[in-house]
């Protein structure tokens, strides 16, 4: 019997507790022996719950216990999770973690040292929740250099724009029915400024770069500042408006941004609603793949921690390397990406007129919204694009295009 420890006993960790139980017959076929949680790190007390004489207030008690030989982090964030994580990995316990900050910020050091102690660093549930992506980006797409990848990798991000799109309501009324559900958090500026994708984009190109890609270096714009007038816009132009969190290689550099984007009914992503994640990789010859399904939640990412779990069990002793080194990658600097964007401007006269002299060709937008008008610029750079917009007056919006 393998005996386990859980680091956090919320919405995640209670999730792979209860997939470990009620699939525990499953699970010790598909690791080749039974798995059982031991103890349950918490501050918190839980009375009537089954695991509350498993429940530990020391790490101590995780750490200096040599029957436990996988760790499972499902506290979130990085203080004390760090820590706590890298003590165990020293001790030469497997770790298993959906905390996508953890793996963006430590990733490389979590890797090596658990390299050097001959045991795993597990993660993918870190990124699109149930939806396998790190291990296909990481050993299945080897033979093809990917040269983009770009995804809906927040669910309440799109389910807030969905239920944007579909009742015309405003950003602050659907927010509060989000936070009311359950879908988002009482403080949502992870989410909705766009920083829980930017972690998740930046833990996806640098398994595609095979380097160490800071999150800081990616520019990121969240959707509060998407109004149900934007949506009316979007309709008109058989599009949709969602949160991408995207990478791509352009002109030898590696370019990433998380932004709202205007999507046509073309795209794969124009189909992604309500708390579902899709993420798109280009390659040379793969071209591009599609990965579709529930990108958080309690069962689905449970599901997914849960089966590095398994992965861990399978390797006693040795380390199943999903790593990229601890060399940086140069992210270059968003100025030099082109997009096309859509621009809401207060109707005043001459307004498009003017738009035509600094943008050259647009594509005026009718919508039958009164007291504005609105255009489509064609592919221009991020800086020639803010210096021309900074001589244009009243603009209401502006979104770019998803290409």
């Amino acid at each position: 019997m393998i005996q386990a420890a859980v680091m956090g006993y919320g919405t995640i960790g209670s999730g792979v507790v209860e997939v470990l139980e009620k699939n525990r017959e499953y699970v010790a076929k598909e690791a080749k022996e039974e798995i059982r949680v031991k103890r349950v790190l918490d501050l918190r007390e839980f009375p009537g719950d089954p695991v509350q004489d498993k429940i530990t207030h020391d790490i101590a008690d995780i750490l200096e216990d040599p029957e436990i030989r996988i760790v499972i982090e499902t506290m979130g964030g990085t203080k004390p999770a760090y820590d706590f994580v890298k003590r165990c990995i020293l001790a030469g316990k497997s770790v298993c973690t959906s905390n996508k900050e953890l793996v963006a910020a430590y990733g490389p050091e979590l890797q090596r040292l658990a390299r050097e102690n001959h045991c795993c660093f597990l993660y993918e549930a870190s990124v699109g929740g149930g939806i396998p992506i790190i291990r296909p980006l990481a050993k299945c797409l080897t033979s093809d250099p990917v040269r983009s990848i770009k995804g809906i990798l927040n669910g309440t991000t799109n389910y807030i724009l969905t239920r944007m799109d579909k009742e015309g309501a405003d950003f602050d009324e659907v927010l509060k029915a989000a936070q009311a559900l359950g879908y988002a958090e009482k403080n949502p500026t992870a989410d909705v400024e766009g920083y829980d994708a930017c972690r998740k984009i930046a833990i996806l190109t640098s398994l595609v770069c095979r380097k160490q890609v800071n999150y800081e270096d990616i520019y990121t714009e969240g959707i509060s500042k998407i109004t149900a007038a934007d949506f009316v816009y979007a309709k008109a132009m058989g599009c949709r408006i969602k949160l991408i969190a995207q990478s791509f290689l352009q002109d030898g550099c590696w370019y990433a941004l998380v932004a709202p984007f205007l999507v046509s009914e073309e795209s794969p992503l124009y189909a992604v609603q309500d708390v579902f994640n899709g993420i798109l990789t280009k390659g040379d010859f793969n071209g591009e793949l599609m990965f579709y399904g529930r990108g958080a939640g309690k069962e689905a990412t449970a599901c997914a921690v849960v089966a590095d779990v398994i992965d861990a069990a399978r390797h006693p002793g040795h380390t199943v390397n999903i790593a990229w080194s601890e060399e940086h990658q140069e992210i270059a600097n968003i100025g030099g990406a082109r997009f096309s964007w859509f621009v809401r401007v207060k109707d005043t006269p001459g307004i498009l007129e003017e738009a035509k002299k600094l943008f050259g060709n647009i594509q005026v937008q009718e919508a039958g919204l009164t007291g504005e008008c609105a255009f489509v610029t064609g592919p221009i750079s991020e800086n020639d694009f803010a210096a021309k917009a900074e001589k244009l007056s009243g603009i209401l919006t502006r979104i770019r295009f998803d290409q």
